[in-house]
Order: structure tokens, then sequence, then C-alpha cells
């Protein structure tokens, strides 16, 4: 027995001396392996909700400066909540569900709410209780929210009153989020709660998703997921408290993982009920803000917008943190150059992955351009060939693998879907195109089902679209395939431009063809009013396809 476990040891040392010490491959098993220190979770046995995990990282500083910490600000009305406030709105709230309601561990509550700062309460709330929160944007059709309530299966929702009716009649009510009877439910101390034993491997949320196949999917992340998340979202504790923004939607992954990470480092979350631009900057300068939270489409319109710098001042505003779709040099050289104080940060995650898994941690990290930044802690990662199957080195493009704690359960009730992007062993095919570089460094160059077959060649959209960015009359773009007869497919682009430029066709096409190999160029062009994109930013594609590419 001694002999078997020391052969064990010195095979893993072996495995562990062939890591290289710049960029974390091992040329033996030709995996990425993170370089930052390892995350320390709760062993995965202990009866743990993620609420538990935010509020025992959260309880020593509310014992002592509840009454000075504030927890979340409304930025349009200005009414705030203390960290001791917020924890008795959530006690209240669970104890309320829990007790006149008679919601249970592994019930499923349909949440279809624009933000406010009571959804962060009714987050916490549900999930001490052991309720799968689904959240779903309150713009969605009835026949979007009837597909994602089949996949789901809610016996309760929570709804603004503008959205309510959207929603069919489920087992208990449709509860009003922005009704006096909500806000009691806040607030009332009449009911007590027994502790509700919630298992770490226990489903914490249903999030939406189209995957590497197109159609909805339901993800489901467990508490295990939420917490590895949170611990990992901020390594290392602020000494100061932050004051954050984050116009991201709270029912995405991203804005659902901030809402919850924020309150456990302590943060002052400004909350914007919707995007706006020029409300996002006012509410840097009223509330002086120190980090915000985007999609990559901000970061380009904050770059676009004209003398933005001397209509607010945006000087307490230290760094800008970028997800959803990987921004091109080009983006970030211009908004270096108007923020040259304000660190840039982009970050790489999926719904699949319950949010980051590469991202940048420092001023050094950040300035390496079009990267989004270096393995997170506790993480693997295989840079995949798609045809053959062989894992690659650094360099090298191929889909992304990834492995670690934050990987979903699966797919709810497509077991297909499921192994076809989850293997047996953990890995999860990302469906994206990536290399990582010598020094561990991971860019993006598209979604491999995104690829134009241009005759022999393939043609990444997202390098054309940064391109075209980069032109000063252009505010948005977007490059999708059109159908040829010769070449299989060409690169077209769909162009907003400034309402005075006087761009026509040729000049884009000539614009791009400067830069990029013949087999890249533009060859048609077409001017639209928008681009579609989801909340996250990313471009919606095959609705832009079915507005201006014949059948």
């Amino acid at each position: 027995m001694y002999k078997f476990v020391c052969i064990n040891n010195l095979l893993f040392h072996h495995k562990m001396d062939q890591i290289d010490p710049k960029n974390g491959y091992n040329t033996l098993t030709k995996t990425f392996h993170s370089l930052r220190p390892q995350v320390h979770l709760p062993p995965e046995t202990t009866l743990f909700s993620v609420t538990d995990y935010v509020f025992s990282v959260l309880q020593p500083a509310t014992n002592s400066l509840s009454t000075a910490i504030t927890a979340l600000i409304d930025s349009s009305t200005g009414h705030q909540l203390t960290y001791s406030q917020l924890t008795q709105q959530i006690k209240s709230l669970a104890s309320y569900l829990y007790n006149v309601i008679n919601l249970s561990t592994q019930d499923v509550a349909f949440i279809l709410c624009s933000n406010s700062i009571k959804i962060p309460v009714l987050y916490f709330a549900l999930l001490s209780l052991g309720v799968v929160v689904s959240p779903s944007n309150p713009i969605n059709t009835e026949s979007e929210i009837s597909r994602q309530i089949d996949i789901c299966k809610p016996v309760i929702a929570f709804a603004t009153s503008s959205a309510a009716h959207k929603i069919p009649k489920l087992k208990y009510q449709t509860i009003l989020v922005d009704s006096p009877e909500f806000d009691s439910m806040m607030s009332s101390s009449m009911h007590e709660l027994d502790k509700v034993r919630v298992s770490q491997s226990d489903l914490a949320g249903i999030l939406y998703s189209s995957g590497t196949t197109g159609k909805m999917k339901g993800v489901m992340v467990t508490h295990r997921n939420l917490i590895a998340s949170v611990a990992g979202f901020f390594p290392d504790r602020e000494s100061s408290t932050v004051v954050s923004l984050s116009p991201v939607p709270y029912f995405h992954v991203y804005g659902f993982c901030c809402c919850i990470a924020s309150a456990a480092a302590r943060e002052t979350v400004v909350v914007m009920e919707r995007f706006d631009l020029k409300k996002m900057l006012r509410a840097v300068e009223e509330f002086r803000i120190t980090r915000i939270r985007v999609a990559p489409p901000v970061v380009v319109g904050i770059v676009k917008s004209k003398d933005i710098t001397e209509n607010y001042d945006l000087t307490s505003l230290e760094r800008v943190a970028s997800a959803g779709a990987p921004l091109g040099k080009e983006e970030i050289a211009a908004f270096r150059m108007k923020f040259p104080a304000v660190e840039l940060w982009q970050v790489y995650g999926l719904t699949e992955s319950t949010a980051g898994v590469f991202g940048a941690r420092n001023p050094e990290e950040s300035c390496r351009w079009g990267s989004v930044g270096r393995l997170s802690g506790n993480f693997e990662a295989k840079i995949v060939n798609p045809d053959t199957g062989e894992a690659l080195p650094p360099g090298q493009q191929g889909e992304l693998w990834v492995k670690g704690p934050t990987i979903m359960k699966g797919y709810i009730g497509d077991s297909e879907s499921t192994s076809t992007c989850l293997l047996s062993d953990g890995w999860l095919r990302t469906g994206d195109l990536c290399y990582i570089d010598e020094e561990g460094f991971m860019f993006v160059v598209d979604r491999l089902k995104e690829l134009i077959k241009y005759k022999a060649y393939q043609v990444a959209p997202a390098e054309l679209e940064q391109l075209l960015h980069s032109h000063p009359e252009i505010i948005d773009a977007a490059v999708i395939p059109y159908p040829d007869e010769v070449a299989g497919e060409i690169p077209m682009a769909a162009v907003v431009k400034d309402p005075q430029s006087s761009l026509d066709e040729r000049s884009i096409i000539d614009f791009v063809a400067k830069s990029v190999a013949p087999y890249k160029k533009i060859r048609r062009v077409a001017f639209v009013s928008s681009i579609p994109r989801n909340s996250a930013g990313k471009i919606l594609r095959n609705d832009l396809k079915k507005k201006i590419v014949p059948n």
C-alpha cells in the first residue's frame, strides 16, 4: 500500500514538473493549468446555500460597520439600503415566502423583472430557501416566455406590473415586485424561519442560453457553482469600499453573478433599471463610482461619444470590466487614449461556466490588448483541434475546452445537448475558436459556427467587425455570411453609420481591404439603423440575416 501511494505521488509530481511556469501548459497532458493561487472553497458536503456562503463572508463587516456600509443605491431616486437593512429584508422576505406561501426547496421561481434594488433581496431570499431562481428578460415576447416556462416549470413568478400579463397561471400567484404588498413582505417581522437545509449540489438557478446548438436551453447552475464563482470573483478582498455600477441586466449570467458576488465583496452597488449611456455617466459623476461592469457595446459607445469627458466628471473611475464578447485592439486603444488613468479589464465566460473563466487581474494584465486575460484559479483549459480532437500547444488556434468548479450541471431536460458540449470527465466544449499565447493570455478569434467559409478559407466575423468599429464614421457594425455561387459564402457588412456621414458601400469595402488579406475582404455592405444584440451585447446574427439576406 505504501509503495503504491509513493508511486502515485511520484507520477503526480512528474506531471506537475511538466508545467511551463510562463503559461501553465503541461506538455505531458497538453492541458493549460491556472498559475493563480487556488481559490479556497468550503467542503462540498457542507450544507451551505450560496446565501449562507455570502453572508458568512460578509458577517464580520456587518457586525461592526452595518450602519456605515451602503449596500445598494437606486440610481434614479437615490434610495439606499445599508448591509444591515439588506440582511433584514432578505430574512423577512424568506420567512414570508416559506411560512405564508409555503415555497419548498427545489421549487422553481420564474422572475420577469428589470433591475432594481429589490432584485438582490429577492434572489438572496429565494436561494436561502433552496428555491431555484430562473430569471428572464421582461421585454421577451409571450411565446419566448412560454418556452422558458416549459423548460423550467416554475410554481411561482415574480414580475413587474408592466410584464406580469405575459406569465400564464401557475401553482402559486404571480407576485408584483413593484407593489406595496411586496414591500410589506420585505419588512414583515411576524414570521420566524427555521434553518433550511440546502446542499451545495442542489440546483440554484436555471439561466437561458443558446449554447452551441442555437436553440434555447435552460442551464442548470448549482449552489456549488455559484459559491465557486463568487469565491473566484474577488480573490483579493478590497481594503476600502468599492462603489460599483453594473448596468448589465440581473437576468443575464453576468449580472446575476455580479449581483451575488458584489455583496460578498461588501461593495456599494449603484443599480440602474436599464442601460442609458448618459444616465450611466451622470451616475458615475453623482455617486463617485470607481468600478463599472459592462458589455462591449458600452465601451464602444463611450469611445464613439463626442465631448463625453467635457460633459461629465469621471475622475472617480478607476476600472471598467468588459465581458460578453472580445474587444478589438483598436477599440481598446481608443478607450485608453480617452481615459489613460482608467484600467480596462476583459473577462471571458459563458452561461454554461457560470461567468468568468479567464480575466485580467491587475493593471499589467489589462495592458495585453486584445486578450481576455489569464486562466482563473481552480480551472484547467485545452485548445482542441475541432477536426481531429487533438489538444494543441500554445499559439495554435482551436476550440476552447474548460474544466472547473463553476461548470454547469447540464441543460435541464435536454440530455442530448448536454452530452454534446459537456463531456463525461467534466470538460465543457465552449464552441469558441481561441488560442493561448506563450505567456498564458487567451485570445478569442470567433464562434466556430459563425466562421464564414469563403472558398477554402475561414473568415472570422469578429476580426472584421473590430476593424469596422475603428472607423470614426461607423457607429456599429456586424459581419454575416452572404451566399455566393462561386465562393460558397462571402463576408457582408451591416453598418450603422454616423447620421452626418457620407460613407457609401465602396468606401467601406476599400477601408477594410487596406488592412486584411484578399480572402477576408468585405464584398457587400448594407446600411441599417441598428444591429440586433442580446442583453450581453452579442450580435444576433440570425435575426440580422433574416432582415438583409434573401431566402
